[in-house]
C-alpha cells in the first residue's frame, strides 16, 4: 500500500477504535462483561471489514480507474449488508450482549465513514502521476 493509502487507513481506523473503546466501556457499565465483549467484537469486525474494503477500493482505483465509483458504491452496499448479516447471525447469542454488539457496529461504521471522508478531504492526492524526475528532452527547436 502506498503511504497515502496507509495514512487514510490509519486516520479512519484510529477514531473507529476510539469509538469502539468508548462503546466497550459504556456497554460494560450498562450490560456488564458480556456488553464489553460484544462492543469489542463489533469494533474488530468494523475495522476489519472497512479496512479490507478500503484496500480493495484502492487496488481497484489503480488497476481499473474507470470502475472506481461503481466499485465504491457496490463495496459500501456489500459491507453494510454483511454487517446486517452479522447482527442477524448473533441476534440470539449468549457469548456477548447482542444489543451492545449491534449498537457498536452502527456507531463504529458511522465513525469509520466520517473519519475516512475527513481523511480523503484533507489529503492531497495528485490528479496526475508525476514524472520519474526526468527532464524533458530538447528537440533542437528554439523559440
Amino acid at each position: 500500500m502506498p503511504s497515502n493509502d496507509v495514512r487514510i487507513l490509519a486516520q479512519a481506523a484510529v477514531p473507529t477504535a476510539a469509538v469502539g473503546a468508548i462503546a466497550a466501556v459504556v456497554s460494560g457499565v450498562v450490560a456488564g462483561g458480556k456488553g464489553a465483549i460484544g462492543a469489542g467484537v463489533a469494533t474488530l469486525i468494523v475495522i476489519l471489514f472497512m479496512g479490507i474494503g478500503l484496500y480493495v477500493l484502492q487496488r481497484t482505483a489503480k488497476s481499473l480507474p474507470h470502475l472506481f465509483q461503481a466499485m465504491g458504491l457496490m463495496l459500501y452496499a456489500a459491507q453494510i449488508l454483511l454487517l446486517f448479516v452479522f447482527v442477524a447471525a448473533f441476534k440470539n447469542t449468549t457469548l456477548f450482549n447482542p444489543k451492545a454488539f449491534a449498537l457498536t457496529l452502527v456507531a463504529g461504521t458511522l465513525a469509520w465513514i466520517a473519519a475516512q471522508t475527513r481523511a480523503h478531504m484533507k489529503s492531497k492526492i495528485l490528479y496526475v502521476e508525476p514524472d520519474s524526475g526526468d527532464k524533458p528532452e530538447k528537440t533542437g527547436h528554439s523559440s
